[in-house]
């Protein structure tokens, strides 16, 4: 059987080497051998304002006034958000919010429910 490591995205077993890199087949995602030891021992957390843990499906509660970009809505102290997708990047929280819609959020500006 082949030593290759699974994919570290969908943990395919039918990765293979091209060059200095692995390549899933399945889900296109390529990673250097280093990256794949670093990934597991490095996992992302997410917290809110007060430190609390982050995951997907959780409901939080906005804690200041954001003024929406390219709008003159804003979402309200208050406001709650239900079922949260946690991503990658500046604004971290992918969400939909009654009234205004599919909308991203820093984590620092929730708290958790």
């Amino acid at each position: 059987m082949s030593s290759l490591p699974p994919c570290p995205q969908c943990q395919s077993a039918y990765t293979y080497e091209d060059g200095g890199l692995y390549v899933c087949p399945e889900c296109a995602h390529e990673w250097s051998g280093e990256t794949a030891a670093d990934s597991t021992e490095q996992a992302r957390v997410w917290k809110d304002a007060n430190g609390n843990v982050l995951q997907d499906g959780d409901s939080v509660t906005v804690i200041k006034d954001l003024k929406i970009k390219g709008s003159s809505s804003v979402v309200k102290v208050g406001t709650k958000v239900k079922n949260i997708r946690l991503i990658e990047g500046d604004h971290d929280i992918d969400c939909k919010i009654d009234g205004i819609g599919a909308m991203q959020l820093k984590s620092e500006f929730v708290k958790k429910l």
